[in-house]
């Protein structure tokens, strides 16, 4: 990964894995933004953006992004720390799927975003978005049930089997969700660069191996 040129970096991550924490981590470290589910839903939702908006404005500049963020109060910010996403919980109703025109609007967002400025995605099958991108980084961050189910019940006071289903329903959900606009298993190591076992580690370290990796990536190309 150039840091030299407009990057992105994707990370992918199992419920309980930390691996939210440690997108954040990394994009502070590179001093880019970060962008998950909460941040750019939001950012639809206050913006009331849709495929057909995106497209308008699309249309009067090129450089899209650069130019709605300028038009726009964007720089209120929308950032991590002012967006809660709700985990599921024991009980919860199967969430439905994030429906065609949903997913549209969001890559729309994404790639304008990727192509305005570096920065590091947490899911939204960023992986598979930027897949073609000539500066992208992708990662998987993994962990073991039991490590999970320990993060989880600690983060969201719950029991440990109560922690158990949660992450058996997410788990089936974002799996359903990835195959449904990729094709692919989100589990396929081949869509990443990098894959890393949470379990030992802190999130800092996870976040230290990643800034590693994209360093030796780009001495490798030079």
């Amino acid at each position: 990964m150039d840091r030299t040129q407009i990057f992105i970096v994707t990370i992918n991550r199992e419920l309980g894995s930390g691996g939210r924490t440690v997108g954040r981590i990394v994009a502070q470290r590179l001093g880019v933004p970060f962008y998950d589910k909460a941040i750019i839903q939001a950012l639809t939702a206050k913006y009331q953006l849709s495929v057909e908006e995106i497209e308008r404005i699309k249309g009067r500049k090129h450089t899209w992004w650069a130019d709605f963020k300028r038009a726009m109060d964007f720089g209120a910010g929308l950032n991590a720390s002012q967006y809660y996403y709700p985990q599921a919980r024991p009980g919860d109703l199967p969430d439905a799927l994030t429906t065609d025109e949903m997913f549209q609007t969001e890559q729309e967002v994404l790639q304008g975003i990727a192509a305005d400025e570096s920065c590091v995605v947490a899911g939204r099958c960023g992986f598979f978005i930027f897949r073609e991108h000539p500066n992208h980084l992708s990662v998987l961050i993994q962990a073991s049930m039991e490590h999970r189910v320990e993060r989880v019940a600690r983060k969201q006071n719950l029991s440990v089997e109560e922690a158990r289903r949660v992450i058996l329903h997410v788990d089936e959900m974002r799996e359903n969700y990835v195959k449904k606009y990729t094709g692919t298993s989100r589990y396929d190591a081949r869509n990443y660069d990098l894959v890393l076992r949470a379990d030992g580690k802190t999130e800092e370290e996870l976040a230290e191996c990643i800034l590693q990796f994209s360093k030796n990536s780009d001495a490798g190309r030079s």
